[in-house]
């Protein structure tokens, strides 16, 4: 299982959580809760990987 640190600020105009991974070209996303966001970065990750692989 690989590590990525991400960097999570919360959006003051819209309640969001916004994250990004530093250093992972269109590793970003966003989510109502921690959990949420968590949840779509792992699923972003994914999916960025599967791409890398094809290529």
């Amino acid at each position: 299982m690989k590590t990525f640190t991400a960097v999570i600020e919360k959006d003051l105009d819209t309640k969001l959580y916004v994250g990004y991974i530093p250093g992972f070209v269109g590793a970003h996303s966003q989510g109502e809760t921690l959990d949420e966001l968590q949840e779509n970065l792992r699923e972003v990750i994914e999916m960025l990987l599967e791409k890398q692989a094809i290529i």
